[in-house]
């Protein structure tokens, strides 16, 4: 699997109401997407960038983290379940663009292997 990028995604109660903070005060703007239930802000020049979300739209738990995988995500998917790692959310297809899985770290955290359509 070669990793091509990794997101924070911070959970939070309100997207419009979290808007100002990260965009007035550290300057970030909505980059790419902002479907209601999660959104990405990005700095002026890229290289920094987060999502804040609510709550996942279909799955069942949160990620700490989007690990952007490419077309290698259907191998990452095999190569997790070949290793044993438990698998929160099911390798699927999304209707807005992704297909994806979850799957719990070790340590704990959730994190979402994704690759986007147009990857």
């Amino acid at each position: 699997m070669h990793v091509t990028g990794i997101t924070a995604d911070l959970r939070v109660p309100d997207i419009a109401a979290a808007r100002d903070f990260y965009t007035g005060y550290l300057g970030l703007s909505v980059a790419g997407f902002d479907l209601g239930w999660v959104a990405q802000y990005r700095s002026p020049d890229g290289r920094a960038q987060l999502q804040l979300l609510t709550r996942d739209a279909t799955a069942p738990r949160d990620p700490v983290v989007s690990v952007k995988v490419g077309a290698a995500v259907d191998e990452a998917y095999a190569e997790a379940r070949r290793r044993g790692y438990e698998i929160v959310h099911p390798l699927t297809d999304e209707p807005w663009g992704l297909r994806r899985f979850f799957v719990r770290a070790p340590d704990g955290n959730i994190l979402n292997i994704v690759s986007h359509r147009d990857d």
